[in-house]
């Protein structure tokens, strides 16, 4: 079965964790993979469509081909299917509005034209499923080979309140400023880590600034002491699939986050973290997290065992094995 897997970068999340870390499974099925960055030229885009014929499925990672690409893509492709963990059809939560007629008719015609989906969660199932029948969830998991657990005897003078991600995700921590800056009066031993290429300061709180990188992303998870998903309660929050807060239980973090979307589903407020829909309750639940360490590493270890349970690349990849063997098999008997 030979795939081409398009993706959005190298470097990017999505990518990694949802096509580059299947690779060597999927090879050692016999899947012979191509990994390609998304054409923006003349010259690739025209060498891509003339290889199309080559592979039994082309895989597309988030992105969706706008006409006239897409009926060309749609014409030549053996198979397609498209993979998505965002609300693309939505704008994102800087817009004034969510909605946008020209982002669902992008993504409606991108799904039908489609022989089958993978959504990041179950809400971007449900908006799939408007326009295709063949539909399924994976989540963004992650590698329990890689993900060993933070080691709590050793010794740390201040408690990390953590946050990793990318600059456009960035800005749901940082509204959370004011609380920062009131967290670090009322408990001095805190500070704020930031694992991202774009940062900020604090008055009063300390701002640990470590831009990301590869090799030193579990480590820098193993960092925290407490992980954070802050959210807003819109259409864009809905549709994220949790990877921050997969990857700070899979390190045995309690988490701290909005209750909104997915993140419901990843944490059970008072077992494996908190729940914070006011500043109020983000000052309260991350004050009870700062002052008792037990109680961090009990919440955190319970966070690592449901991560172990539904969210490793162990438990996913043979589902995604699965979905690919049934797509090239449809296709053979065209």
């Amino acid at each position: 079965m030979n795939v081409l897997f398009l993706i959005q970068g190298y470097s990017v999340a999505a990518s990694r964790y949802r096509v580059l870390q299947y690779l060597p499974y999927l090879e050692s099925k016999g899947v012979k993979a191509t990994v390609s960055l998304y054409p923006r030229t003349l010259k690739t885009n025209i060498q891509f469509f003339k290889n199309l014929s080559e592979y039994d499925i082309v895989f597309l990672q988030r992105k969706r081909f706008h006409q006239p690409r897409l009926g060309l893509l749609r014409r030549k492709a053996r198979a397609i299917i498209y993979d998505f963990d965002d609300a693309v059809m939505y704008r994102n939560s800087k817009a004034a509005t969510p909605g946008s007629w020209t982002r669902k008719g992008r993504f409606a015609r991108m799904i039908r034209a489609s022989d089958f989906v993978i959504a990041g969660n179950e809400f971007l199932k449900k908006e799939a499923l408007a326009y295709h029948s063949g539909v399924e969830v994976l989540p963004s998991p992650i590698d329990q080979g890689r993900y060993a657990p933070k080691d709590y005897t050793l010794p740390k003078e201040r408690v990390t309140i953590g946050w990793i991600g990318d600059h456009g995700s960035i800005h749901y921590l940082e509204k959370m400023r004011p609380l920062f800056e009131k967290l670090g009066r009322r408990h001095p031993n805190v500070e704020l880590k930031v694992v991202c290429d774009t940062f900020f300061d604090c008055d009063g709180m300390r701002v640990v600034k470590k831009p990301w990188r590869s090799e030193e992303e579990v480590s820098d998870l193993q960092s925290f002491d407490i992980g954070v998903m802050p959210l807003i309660d819109d259409p864009w929050s809905w549709g994220k699939c949790g990877l921050k807060i997969i990857q700070y239980q899979g390190v045995g973090l309690p988490v701290v986050c909005t209750p909104v979307g997915i993140n419901r589903d990843l944490v059970e407020d008072g077992r494996n973290g908190f729940y914070a829909a006011s500043p109020g309750d983000w000052e309260e639940k991350l004050s009870i997290l700062i002052q008792d360490g037990p109680l961090r590493e009990k919440m955190g270890q319970a966070g690592r065992q449901k991560v172990l349970e539904q969210y490793t690349l162990q438990a996913c990849a043979p589902r995604l094995f699965s979905i690919l063997e049934r797509v090239a098999g449809k296709t053979s008997k065209k």
